[in-house]
């Protein structure tokens, strides 16, 4: 379950591969940890073509996970799209990239202690993005803000590739690299983008150092 991603690319490089025609970021900063709830980029649909935006990590939670709790905290990673919760949120207006370059997963030390584990594309941590889900939804994310109205996104999980596995073998981020696959999941009907949630090819990822940044 990844709870932990870098997005060190800068925003023009994010519209160059994502074909965005405008930004609504203002001064993207590099941004080494990004941790749920924290806000950070997508690439959506948006009115004049697709659009670079800050969203907070964590969509809405089940009705079910949520009783007895007063806080939604929000889901980061989305494995069960046959689920009636997440259907409503299938299709191309819903659908975002979530733009990284390198995302963790926790790996077990000998002496029991748990530490991230950094994967990318290439030492070089090249710009990649996730397949993600957004959607604009009223809850309340902490006690201290109280009920707002926010965007929210998570990301696509499915099967861990051999690079994933030994570190944490029940499952991997969606990822998207070509500029078919790309538009696929932004444009295309849900039985057609459906079939990018699998595993990415074990050749184009790597395993980073570990610790709790890069």
């Amino acid at each position: 379950m990844c709870n932990l991603y870098a997005m060190e690319s800068a925003s023009s490089a994010i519209r160059a591969a994502a074909a965005a025609m405008t930004d609504r970021t203002g001064n993207l900063p590099a941004m080494p940890s990004i941790y749920p709830d924290y806000a950070a980029p997508i690439v959506r649909n948006g009115p004049n073509g697709r659009e670079l935006v800050m969203a907070r990590w964590g969509m809405p939670s089940p009705a079910f996970a949520l009783k007895g709790h007063k806080v939604d905290r929000g889901v980061t990673n989305i494995r069960n799209t046959e689920s009636p919760h997440w259907r409503r949120w299938l299709g191309p207006a819903h659908r975002c990239l979530v733009p990284f370059t390198a995302f963790a997963e926790n790996g077990l030390l000998p002496d029991g202690r748990i530490q991230p584990v950094w994967f990318a594309a290439a030492e070089s941590r090249p710009l990649r993005f996730f397949a993600g889900l957004w959607t604009s939804w009223t809850s309340v994310r902490k006690v201290r803000e109280g009920e707002i109205t926010a965007d929210l996104f998570g990301f696509l999980t499915t099967e861990a590739n051999a690079v994933v596995a030994p570190v944490h073998p029940k499952a991997m981020p969606v990822i998207l690299e070509a500029a078919d696959e790309i538009a696929l999941w932004l444009e295309g009907d849900w039985g057609a983008a459906s079939v990018l949630q699998r595993p990415l090819d074990p050749d184009h990822l790597m395993s980073l150092q570990a610790g709790s940044a890069l």
